[in-house]
């Protein structure tokens, strides 16, 4: 299709129309991101300076955390200066760049998030065999594989969006340069648009989203072999990832899988996932992780460097943390 593209730059009309709402809302996504910015900031710092560092979940949960930062930072710093904003414009250039990192950030989250999945069902279903499964090379080859995959999702729907004419009106119903919102401005037909976009990006989610709740019914069912200890400790570690999952997946399948024409509520369904998901995640991950709390305090009780090199000295490389690991789980289960 020849792109005859009259449109240079777009309106994002944002999540709401009410003035006075505006101004609230402006007040709570502040907070918001403060709130998103600090919780996974101080996840970050401290697994990279404790021991937790060490072991494959924190691992995989400070890459998480690491997403959640960028992620929020390309679409929320907007929302809140278009809430107040009187010109909310952005060029093409920009709405496709944004699109991409979008798309890329969230993509390499979601496959963080069956790592982390992958990680308690050997945990739990082959913990002998676990310090030779999750091992720091495998580790490093899913992380890379989670990027090299969410690049390659990313360019081809930013690509697909980029070759199709946008003649007019310019107005995009949402906060965020989002493909659905985008494929109604075309003045051309969308139909294989619309089915590719259910197959990139609905398909693959409500897939991804079915194999994490199918990994998870399997730990469940062998859970009934480990003491009432070992199943506590389990099922309040699952727990916390089932909710992030929920969180994650659930609006994103909503989102993606219907046709555009169907889609009345995306800008609300995209909330969970833009703000409230990686606000909420620093949360559910330490309230009730007493390994997470007790490196928090550790780590922010004393000078960070002072905790990096207390930390390496405990650690003494990855396949200690990974010895301490078995002992505990030993002990648990």
């Amino acid at each position: 299709m020849e792109n005859k593209n009259n449109v240079t730059e777009f309106v994002l009309l944002g999540l709401l129309m009410n003035q006075d709402l505006k101004r609230m809302c402006f007040v709570v996504f502040l907070f918001c991101y403060f709130a998103i910015f600090l919780g996974n900031f101080i996840i970050f710092i401290t697994i990279t300076f404790s021991h937790l560092i060490q072991q494959p979940m924190y691992y995989f949960l400070c890459h998480l955390s690491l997403m959640d930062l960028a992620y929020t930072s390309t679409i929320v710093p907007r929302l809140i200066r278009d809430l107040i904003a009187k010109k909310k414009t952005i060029s093409f250039i920009s709405c496709m760049t944004q699109l991409f990192t979008a798309h890329f950030l969230a993509t390499v989250e979601m496959f963080i998030l069956v790592s982390m999945a992958f990680d308690r069902y050997v945990a739990i279903c082959k913990p002998l065999h676990y310090m030779i499964i999750v091992n720091r090379q495998r580790c490093n080859t899913m992380i890379l594989m989670a990027w090299v995959v969410a690049f390659w999702h990313a360019i081809a729907q930013m690509l697909m969006v980029a070759r199709l004419p946008f003649c007019g009106p310019n107005l995009i119903d949402h906060y965020i340069c989002d493909v659905k919102p985008l494929l109604k401005l075309v003045c051309a037909d969308t139909h294989i648009a619309n089915i590719l976009v259910i197959a990139n990006s609905g398909m693959v989610v409500l897939t991804t989203f079915l194999v994490l709740v199918a990994s998870y019914i399997v730990i469940l069912y062998n859970l009934r072999k480990h003491s009432s200890e070992g199943r506590r400790k389990a099922l309040s570690t699952c727990g916390s990832h089932v909710m992030v999952v929920v969180l994650f997946f659930v609006p994103c399948i909503s989102t993606y899988i219907r046709p555009p024409s169907a889609s009345q509520n995306d800008k609300e369904f995209s909330m969970f996932y833009t703000v409230i998901g990686p606000m909420l995640n620093p949360l559910i991950y330490t309230l009730r992780n007493t390994e997470m709390k007790n490196a928090m305090k550790k780590v922010w009780s004393k000078n960070i460097w002072h905790g990096k090199k207390q930390s390496l000295e405990e650690g003494n490389g990855f396949s200690n943390g990974y010895v301490q690991l078995k002992r505990s789980t030993e002990q648990s289960f």
